[in-house]
């Protein structure tokens, strides 16, 4: 009979503060669906990594006639050299995993298939491209091992590591990422507030009933629960639409469109938007029964 109770007390706050209850969907599905944002951002970054540094090379670009470093003072590099640099390479096993040596005619074709819409491959030619070696590293960290090795040695112009290209990029999405955080975070304040507010004005309207329920002996929680329910039910809806926010966004943005012209890389997956579904529920349901309940605590004194 209490639970019954309880329940008409929330039904009749939700039909009273209708507009404000509305507001406060609203709010909540903006900003959780902002944070959620921000997770599935995370979540997408470290996809990203596990895979590209799974395949991430260190290469050994080699001295062409027309090299100007100081390591290449002695024109082209030959082939002592070039043996002598996969020597010492394969000397570094089980650090190096994979040696692989691109000739220049070999580097060219792939250049012309990597540009090959593009107007500048119209202008290279085989000779322009240098030889390398590509070495695949067991532990791409430690980089600075090959490069003490080889950068500034006879018959190599430079050593690059694609591992700080790629550092380079996921600065950029995890700037991304806190900059949602940071919305998320300004949204979450607004939300707090208009809970806040929506409990301040949900207990001056029932001031009657809630003096006439301590009269005959109700407890504070008592009291109290009908607007934390109120509250939840306001957050649940509100996280149930930033929910399925995402959802649409992982069917049409990464599925559809994403995913069929980007397949050199990998996107998060369905139990990403299910763990995040979930920590906004979480989120959004402890969210608003806290502030409830600590503004309830002065506004609900009779």
């Amino acid at each position: 009979m209490r639970a019954g109770i309880i329940l008409d007390e929330v039904g009749i706050g939700l039909r009273r503060n209708l507009t404000m209850t509305i507001a406060l969907i609203i709010t909540f599905a903006v900003s959780l669906g902002l944070l959620g944002g921000a997770l599935l951002v995370r979540d997408q970054v470290g996809v990203m990594k596990d895979y590209w540094y799974d395949k991430v090379q260190v290469s050994i670009f080699l001295c062409t006639k027309n090299s100007d470093a100081a390591s290449c003072s002695g024109g082209a590099v030959t082939t002592a050299q070039k043996e002598q640099i996969k020597a010492d390479l394969e000397s570094l096993k089980p650090l190096v995993q994979e040696v692989y040596y691109e000739s220049s005619a070999e580097a060219y074709a792939r250049f012309k298939e990597q540009f090959k819409n593009s107007p500048i491959a119209q202008n290279a030619s085989p000779d322009a491209l240098p030889e390398s070696f590509r070495v695949k590293l067991s532990d791409p960290t430690k980089y600075d091992v090959i490069a003490s090795a080889f950068q500034g040695r006879p018959g190599v112009d430079n050593v690059v590591d694609q591992r700080q290209l790629l550092d380079k990029f996921f600065q950029v999405l995890g700037g991304l990422q806190k900059l949602a955080l940071a919305i998320a975070t300004a949204m979450i304040i607004v939300t707090i507030l208009l809970i806040a507010n929506a409990m301040r004005v949900a207990a001056f309207n029932r001031r009657r009933e809630t003096g006439i329920m301590r009269l005959v002996g109700a407890s504070d929680f008592y009291i109290q629960m009908p607007f934390l329910l109120e509250a939840a039910i306001g957050a649940a809806v509100g996280a149930g639409i930033a929910a399925l926010s995402m959802v649409a966004v992982k069917v049409i943005l990464i599925d559809k469109i994403l995913t069929p012209q980007f397949t050199i890389t990998p996107f998060f997956g369905w139990d990403a938007v299910v763990q995040a579904s979930l920590t906004l529920l979480i989120v959004g349901i402890t969210l608003a029964v806290v502030t409830a309940f600590f503004t309830l605590r002065r506004y609900l004194r009779v």
